[in-house]
Parts: structure tokens; sequence; C-alpha cells
């Protein structure tokens, strides 16, 4: 028991020093009557390695947040999204610095 209670608590102190968002591009919609709660879509550079593409800016019930592109071919009655972070602080690392570039973009 006492490995799982290590494995545990290090998970709860990860930092992510090895993931930076090196890049975003944000494309903000120019005509939001024909595109509805979706704002405008982004990229992310991780690390200057890895590219995350499809991200979309929707503007939901409690505000602005980041959807992650959904999978074409799934065949279930739920949406199942291609690729997402699985850890929190993560999600809202990436989702803050996607809606930081968008408001500056859309604020020239």
């Amino acid at each position: 028991m006492a490995k799982k209670k290590e494995v545990v608590e290090a998970n709860e102190n990860l930092q992510f020093d090895c993931l930076a968002v090196t890049e975003v591009r944000v494309f903000p919609f120019r005509d939001p009557a024909l595109t509805g709660k979706m704002k405008g879509v982004a990229t992310v550079v991780l690390n200057d390695q890895l590219l995350l593409r499809g991200l979309r800016i929707v503007d939901g019930a409690h505000g602005l947040f980041v959807s992650y592109p959904l999978d074409p071919f799934y065949k279930g009655e739920d949406f199942q999204t291609i690729y997402q972070p699985i850890a929190r602080q993560f999600r809202e690392h990436v989702e803050n610095c996607v809606l930081e570039k968008y408001q500056e973009v859309i604020a020239e």
C-alpha cells in the first residue's frame, strides 16, 4: 500500500516544466452570425516540438473555453476527442494561453 500512496503523492505534485506552451496562434472568425457559439480556432505548439491543431474557442454558458478536436470516426453516442490534456492544471494552462492570445488578437 505504501507504494501506491507514494505514486499518488508524486502525481499530485506534478509540475509542467517539461511541457511548455511555446507558441499560440489564434484565428478568430469575422462573422459571428455564421459561426454561432464558436468564436475561432487555435493552434498550440509545445516545446517547439509538438503542434496541437484544431482547438476551438467556444462561447459557452460560463464564458469562453477551449474545446479539443473530435474524432470523426468515433461511432458512440457521446463525443470522443482525438487528444486532450489529462491533468487539470495543464488543461487550464493551455486554455489560459489560448484565451489570452484570443483577447489580444480581437483587441487589435
